[in-house]
């Protein structure tokens, strides 16, 4: 549960027809440490993100979902950045399903819409999450997406099998949206299944419903590796947000 429970009740917008589930339990691997904290010019990599989503005024409500050792540095992160849209701070699980759930349960259930967005893109914009929200009011389901620029092979043991048609291919961003009662249903049976997923339009697709695909931004990437992280600083000076 989390560690405090709507510590602020100003400033609330008036428009609530959708809450954001941030995903910021992950384990930061191939960064070498938490990536999340690290600043991007002199703002932590989560505070950027959380900042990119409260300028979006389809938005009402944001919950953080960490894991259990970052809550309280999560928590003090948030209130020192005066946000006025985080609502709480919750513990996730081993599993991005599990996590991203743990995130979606906690909406209220008048919200019809659910956007999941990845913490470590912090450069995500108000044009491309009102963009997948629009969508998702009209097909239930939609995710930003960008057309793949390289010559992808499809290989088993180091040997290409197959060269997919480029045209046909799409790197899936977030915030991915949904209406709540299908992301809330298709991540419980997801669970329930054991099915490993990496992003949460899968789950909905398992039941064989269709998501769909809104204008994506090459600047919406999400921080991986020590590499991402110069990339994106040189985006924000471009952007004059350093």
């Amino acid at each position: 549960m989390g560690i405090f429970k709507k510590w602020r009740d100003r400033g609330r917008r008036e428009d609530h027809s959708c809450t954001a589930v941030v995903a910021a339990a992950g384990s930061s691997t191939r960064m070498g440490e938490d990536k999340l904290f690290l600043p991007l010019g002199d703002v932590p990599v989560l505070i950027r993100t959380l900042r990119a989503l409260e300028s979006c005024p389809e938005i009402g409500d944001i919950i953080v979902v960490t894991r259990a050792e970052s809550m309280v540095a999560v928590g003090q992160l948030c209130q020192e950045a005066a946000l006025q849209k985080v609502r709480k701070v919750v513990v996730g699980g081993e599993t991005r399903t599990e996590s991203v759930l743990a995130g979606v349960r906690e909406v209220g259930e008048d919200v019809p819409l659910i956007a999941i967005h990845d913490a470590a893109r912090p450069l995500v914009t108000a044009k491309v999450v009102s963009g997948a929200i629009a969508a998702a009011k009209k097909y239930g389901a939609a995710a930003p997406a960008v057309p793949v620029k390289d010559t992808v092979k499809r290989a088993v043991g180091g040997v290409v099998e197959e060269t997919p048609d480029r045209e046909s291919l799409f790197a899936v961003q977030t915030p991915q949206v949904f209406e709540h009662g299908l992301i809330l249903g298709a991540l419980e049976k997801a669970l329930t299944d054991g099915a490993s997923l990496t992003d949460d339009c899968a789950a909905v697709e398992r039941l064989g419903m269709t998501v769909k695909l809104t204008e994506g931004s090459y600047e919406n990437l999400k921080l991986t590796t020590p590499e991402d992280v110069a990339v994106a600083e040189t985006i924000l000076e471009r952007r004059g947000e350093l």
